[in-house]
């Protein structure tokens, strides 16, 4: 217990950066919208956080080992709420891409400071519980960020300053903590053409989770808005997701210890090809149950598919590649998050509301396709433990590995 309250500064700081950065993106969307932007120009915000996001992952550990932790946060949290408060300052989608670049890098930077600093200080005994309270406040903050939609009015300037004001709080923590900085360590290696060759499939995949759910959370409140959701319930619609993907976790992950996880991929994608089918002709605007069953039903699919995917590439893995391998799937993720909302967006001008979904399900039935194939192409291996991944910083790896080494080593 000393131990998780000696970190509470480090979780204070990564709850506060989820609820920044969780409602930046929806509230632009729906700003965009009352400001009468085209879809096209709102989905064009949601590729350009992804770009940011990738640049911060890249260059987050180099500015670590030159300036340390502390600094590096105080970087990264500074260029995020500069970000946040010149939006009303300078209006114009173009203008907001760029802020958006700048949020996408700070949000990258702030958790590699948080999750290294994590993976430095846990020793072997603890690493398994204070990882799982670490994944508990990033769906803790994932879910009350969504909650805050309802609360923010869009294109207003003060729900802008109140977003600057989270990223500025999330320094008061680590300011204030008498927690000493790590030493700094060696920053994982970014290689995806060799993370590719050891699992094609699991690569493909997590593009594919990359590009659904970054459509869905940055494009989503536009297709709320146009079935005729309040607020309120454009919060809950956003928030099912994660509360839908939280649920499924266990279910999820016996299954993928069980089974063939390719065969799981595929269940999985069914079931989001099942509920786009669902959204596209049944769903009637105006319909807020229907609405959150679908995003419920959705993030329990797609969002899970991150975790099914990076589990089996892990079991095709050497044991000196995990940590670069899953700093390479971050990648893959970002690529495939960095073009689909605007492509998403298109799709919602060109075919309606429901082109979001027509989008997400093609991408789906374009992964079957690809297993179908990779099964083909390769047996079965021997599983490695399935564990959830919050996708935050090519540096968490490390957390996650030492905590199933710790694991291992405590059922020997």
């Amino acid at each position: 217990m000393r131990l998780l309250i000696s970190f509470i500064a480090l979780f204070l700081s990564a709850l506060f950066i989820q609820f920044g950065s969780g409602s930046l993106g929806p509230l632009d969307a729906l700003s965009g919208a009352a400001y009468g932007w085209s879809n096209a120009e709102i989905g064009m915000l949601g590729s350009a956080h992804f770009a940011g996001f990738f640049i911060g992952c890249w260059a987050m550990p180099r500015m670590i080992g030159q300036v340390g932790h502390s600094r590096a946060f105080a970087a990264a949290a500074a260029v995020g709420a500069t970000g946040v408060i010149l939006h009303p300052v300078l209006i114009g989608p173009e203008y907001w891409a760029g802020l958006r670049v700048l949020s996408g890098i700070s949000i990258a930077g702030c958790y590699t400071v948080v999750e290294s600093w994590m993976q430095a200080k846990i020793d072997k005994s603890s690493r398994g519980r204070v990882f799982g309270v670490y994944r508990f406040i990033d769906l803790v903050g994932s879910i009350g960020a969504q909650g805050l939609i309802a609360l923010l009015e869009p294109a207003a300037y003060a729900s802008y300053n109140i977003i600057a004001i989270f990223c500025v709080l999330c320094l008061m923590p680590l300011a204030l903590t008498t927690q000493v900085p790590p030493v700094i360590d060696h920053p994982p290696r970014l290689m995806p053409r060799k993370a590719w060759r050891v699992s094609p499939l699991a690569c493909f995949a997590i593009m594919i989770a990359g590009a659904t759910g970054a459509s869905f959370r940055m494009v989503g409140p536009l297709f709320a808005v146009e079935i005729g959701l309040e607020a309120s319930g454009i919060a809950a619609f956003l928030g099912a997701a994660v509360v839908g993907a939280a649920a499924a976790q266990i279910p999820v992950g016996f299954l993928a210890d069980k089974l063939d996880r390719r065969w799981v991929l595929n269940g999985l994608s069914v079931v989001a090809i099942v509920t786009c089918s669902f959204v596209t002709l049944f769903l009637m605007p105006g319909d807020t149950v229907g609405a959150l069953i679908a995003s419920a039903a959705f993030g329990a699919s797609s969002i899970t598919i991150y975790s099914v995917a990076s589990a089996h590439a892990n079991d095709f893995c050497k044991e000196d590649f995990r940590v670069e391998l899953n700093a390479a799937l971050i990648f893959f993720f970002s690529a495939g998050a960095i073009t689909a909302p605007t492509i998403a967006a298109a799709m919602i001008e060109a075919y309606g509301p429901t082109g979001l979904f027509w989008f997400i399900g093609a991408a789906h039935l374009v992964l079957i396709a690809f297993t179908l194939y990779r099964m083909t192409r390769r047996g079965a291996a021997p599983s490695t433990p399935y564990r959830y991944m919050p996708r935050t910083s090519m540096v968490l790896a490390r957390l996650a590995r030492r905590g199933g080494d710790e694991n291992k080593e405590n059922s020997e």
